[in-house]
């Protein structure tokens, strides 16, 4: 798959927010949900973790001793069954709209990079997150603000340097306050940090689950 020109550059500023969050446990278990079509941050961290998955509805079938990745629909479109899994728990389905298919209490880290701007159900996903996540786990989150919204479809429709695709399918643009709004509906989640990036044009956020 060809990538715009500037994708790589924005997808290794993202790596490079959550990495060192990652390093600080002590060999987690880690999901990536919309892990992208190479999987890159399941790949780079391997050696700091116990176990990493990725999944996506674009990943690649990966499976090392440490870590799986899956092609796998968590969102529903139109509230038809969900589908993939390779082995996992596929029955588990906590929302008619999203669906992570894990058990309860699986992974010390989940991390959502560049996903919840494609989300229609993105309240949904972070109850799922909630629910997968281990007591005092986290979630690493980045998703781009509403100044992000004129440049990146300028970058994109424009200069061709950033996916069109990908920002045709940008469903909504936050800033500190929407995501605190979002995490404040989500039982048992708690915004820990947050701070912008890339000029402002980027939220970087450390949500954690509390007791």
């Amino acid at each position: 798959m060809k990538e715009a020109i500037l994708e790589p550059l924005l997808r290794k500023m993202r790596l490079s927010r959550v990495l060192p969050t990652i390093k600080s446990f002590n060999k987690p278990n880690v999901l990536d949900v919309g892990c992208g079509w190479e999987a890159k941050l399941i790949q780079e961290i391997e050696p700091f973790i116990a176990k990493g998955v990725g999944v996506d509805f674009k990943a690649p079938s990966i499976r090392t001793d440490k870590i799986h990745t899956f092609s796998y629909f968590f969102e529903s479109k139109d509230s038809v069954a969900f589908s993939g899994g390779g082995g996992y728990d596929t029955n588990s389905q906590t929302s008619k709209n999203c669906h992570l298919p894990f058990e309860n209490e699986s992974f010390e880290v989940v991390t959502l990079l560049a996903v919840l701007e494609h989300l229609n159900y993105p309240l949904d996903m972070l109850r799922e997150i909630a629910r997968v996540l281990k007591p005092n786990g986290i979630l690493l989150l980045t998703v781009p603000s509403h100044l992000a919204k004129p440049v990146l479809e300028f970058l994109a429709y424009k200069l061709k340097i950033v996916s069109e695709d990908e920002i045709r399918d940008h469903k909504t643009y936050y800033n500190k306050k929407d995501l605190t709004n979002l995490i404040q509906q989500t039982p048992n989640l708690c915004l820990h940090k947050h701070n912008y990036f890339q000029l402002g044009m980027n939220n970087f956020a450390i949500i954690r689950k509390i007791l």
